[in-house]
């Protein structure tokens, strides 16, 4: 009779544009293992199994073992990005009589002020597939007119000899009541295809603003059979390796949902890539006692930046999908309006795998295209013949190897690359590779700058914490530049996205849209509203099966001054008192518009409540060096315009209270810290390497 092995560890897997991650913990005795493989872009779950087929060997476990799968889920952001060949599923909308166009009326922003030739986005769904049907329901929630049955079936019909694989149904002011659209989806589950998906606006988005509401539902529906379809895939090929656990994943917001929830709600989940780093990020900060820190994640194809402050991620209320960026800065009105609560971040193209090139006028550039996974930057030696920002680093002696010398760099190749470059710029190969390590920095610090000095916040105040494969490689020359002191470097920072997912908590966010003013004695409306909404929540969160020892619940209200257009999220406590919160709005109004309007009406739009249920979180600590590595070395490497004499040290073998002055370059299995001249490294207790400015 075989034993029985009971499930021990949690895995993480983090498919990236250029390598698919895993960090997997022990809940015995809580040893980390970790794993990086190559991502392969046109299959991602062929990556995700690699990496999954990896761990199972070099943990010499048995798949039973395994008691959790934590996954990022970037196939809707491929799908809106074009990548990958992903084919936008055949979707239709129903909406209210005269709102059919909706989705090309929009706000009517103009990203292109002054270009004339500018077109906006073509919807997502054609005209054709934009339905009608006549219902009512007015301002304050009273059924006007109530949807028929009669043009219900006609647009089954309708939809049934389309092949519609995805149905969005966003009736006017269904978001205070949802009557009709309630009606027409229970219609059209019975009367369409059990495979046709379908999704109505007070489930996905039930706020105001039908242009916003009726954009994110469509979004979802769009996203739906696509996810499933990826989600399946992986599911599968967890079974055939003899995987049978819970599968969670990331949400945009930093929190997990089950797959159930990403496949019935994918907007939710449709920028989680970025998300964990920055939860990693916060956590981080919290065990070292840390309030304020920015994060730096650098990977192989984009740098993102996050801000943690007092220990939480900044959010945004909302974003676009499929629109352009522009120095970092989403263009707005330039992809499709998505309202769901997201990791505030800002993303530029300054990846390792970041293609230099020359312009027009014969200058430098650096992005915005990217070598990926495939064919890679040309000292991967798999057929890329442009330079990138990894073949810069090995040409000026700050890399060597990737994957702890598991993957060896073609220097040769790289040089041949950069020449071609250098020549068309009229420079010789060093400057080249010198002035596109100081091009990626700028790009970087832009991005750092979004989240900071653009959000009020002056970043010489706060600590960087670098992580991703090229991150530690470029921290300290960025903090430099930017007037940040202090560096961190947390244990496997090329692994840290995926190490920041087994350090995410369970979060839901609840939400009720309605418009009232918030007048004095108020408290029973507002204390009944979250009453209702914590029922609500606990009991979704019960018939998921999850724990219910550890739970935070957060209240929160969406508020403005009548008349204005735009709200701020302002948290609220327990019990909810109305002079307590109309003075949280003003602080956090003047702190965000510089004024306050003493004593004019407040208005409150929506109530937020986040469910957040804790877990137990791994520690950190180092792991045993692959065979081969010793403790110090010694290489040539160009830092600050002239080469240097540079001691080279292997991390694992560096223990707690390890000091040194830079130059230096410390290596690990899936990252390198660059300490240029005039900086400090030290390495602390929990093995988090911090490098100071001397």
């Amino acid at each position: 009779m075989k034993k029985s092995v009971s499930p021990r560890f949690f895995v993480a897997v983090d498919v990236g544009g250029t390598f698919t991650d895993l960090v997997a913990v022990d809940l015995v005795d809580g040893e980390l293992y970790k794993v990086k493989v190559k991502s392969t872009p046109s299959n991602p779950e062929e990556g995700f199994i690699n990496s999954v087929k990896r761990f199972l060997e070099q943990s010499r476990t048995p798949p039973s073992s395994i008691n959790m799968v934590i996954h990022i889920n970037t196939i809707g952001t491929n799908l809106f990005r074009g990548q990958l060949g992903l084919r936008v599923p055949k979707t239709a909308l129903l909406t209210t009589a005269g709102f059919r166009d909706i989705l090309e009326i929009g706000r009517q922003n103009r990203p292109e002020l002054y270009n004339i030739f500018y077109k906006r986005p073509e919807p997502l769904i054609p005209r054709e597939r934009r339905l009608e049907v006549r219902e009512r329901v007015d301002a304050k929630g009273n059924v006007l007119h109530e949807v028929s049955v009669k043009e219900l079936q006609e647009v089954a019909n309708v939809l049934k000899g389309d092949g519609v694989e995805s149905v969005a149904i966003s009736f006017i002011n269904s978001y205070i009541n949802p009557h009709n659209e309630r009606i027409a989806k229970e219609y059209l589950t019975k009367g369409l295809d059990t495979n046709t998906r379908i999704f109505a606006s007070h489930e996905v988005d039930p706020e105001h603003r039908e242009y916003e509401r009726t954009s994110t539902t469509v979004v979802n529906a769009v996203l739906a059979p696509v996810v499933a379809k990826y989600m399946a895939a992986v599911k599968q090929a967890l079974e055939g390796l003899g995987i049978v656990c819970p599968i969670q994943i990331m949400s945009s917001a930093g929190g997990l949902m089950d797959v159930d929830e990403a496949i019935s709600k994918p907007v939710a989940c449709i920028e989680s890539g970025p998300a964990a780093g920055v939860i990693g990020a916060a956590e981080l900060a919290r065990a070292l006692g840390v309030k304020n820190v920015i994060s730096l994640d650098m990977g192989g194809t984009t740098a993102k930046a996050g801000i943690v402050v007092d220990g939480h991620p900044l959010y945004v209320p909302e974003i676009e999908v499929g629109g352009r960026a522009h120095m970092g800065r989403l263009v707005k009105g330039s992809g499709y309006p998505v309202r769901y609560p997201s990791v505030d971040l800002a993303e530029v193209s300054a990846g390792g795998g970041t293609i230099i090139d020359v312009d027009e006028s014969g200058s430098l550039i650096v992005g915005p295209f990217s070598a990926g996974a495939v064919p890679g930057p040309a000292c991967y030696g798999l057929g890329g013949t442009m330079p990138t920002i990894t073949d810069a680093n090995l040409l000026l002696g700050r890399l060597e190897s990737l994957l702890g010398g598991e993957m060896r760099l073609r220097k040769d190749l790289a040089e041949s690359a950069m020449q071609s470059v250098a020549n068309r710029v009229g420079s010789n190969m060093l400057e080249a590779a010198s002035a596109a390590i100081t091009l990626v920095n700028l790009q970087m610090a832009r991005a750092v700058h979004l989240v900071s000095l653009e959000r009020g916040y002056n970043p010489s105040e706060f600590m960087l914490v670098a992580f991703g494969g090229a991150g530690p490689m470029h921290a300290a020359e960025l903090a430099q530049q930017i007037g940040i002191s202090k560096v961190i470097i947390p244990p496997h920072p090329g692994l840290f996205s995926s190490l920041g997912l087994l350090m995410t908590d369970f979060r839901y966010t609840f939400v009720k849209g309605f418009i009232k003013l918030l007048t004095p004695g108020d408290e029973e409306f507002f204390e009944k509203i979250f009453s209702d909404m914590e029922l609500e929540a606990l009991e979704h969160i019960s018939r998921k099966g999850l724990e219910t020892g550890d739970v935070i619940i957060l209240r929160s209200l969406d508020m403005r001054y009548h008349g204005q257009g735009y709200e701020l999220e302002v948290r609220v406590g327990r019990p909810f008192k109305v002079g307590e919160a109309v003075s949280s709005f003003e602080n956090l109004h003047e702190a965000v518009y510089g004024f306050r309007h003493g004593g004019e009406e407040v208005e409150v739009t929506a109530a937020r409540l986040n469910v957040i249920i804790t877990r137990v979180k791994p520690g950190l600590k180092g792991s045993k060096p692959p065979d081969g590595f010793g403790g110090i070395a010694e290489r040539r490497t160009y830092l600050g315009g002239e080469w240097l004499d540079t001691s080279v040290y292997f991390r694992d073998s560096l223990t707690a209270g390890f000091s040194s002055e830079g130059p230096a370059i410390v290596e690990e299995y899936d990252s390198t810290t660059v300490v240029p001249p005039g900086w400090r490294i030290r390495v602390l207790e929990n093995g988090c390497m911090v490098l100071e400015k001397i």
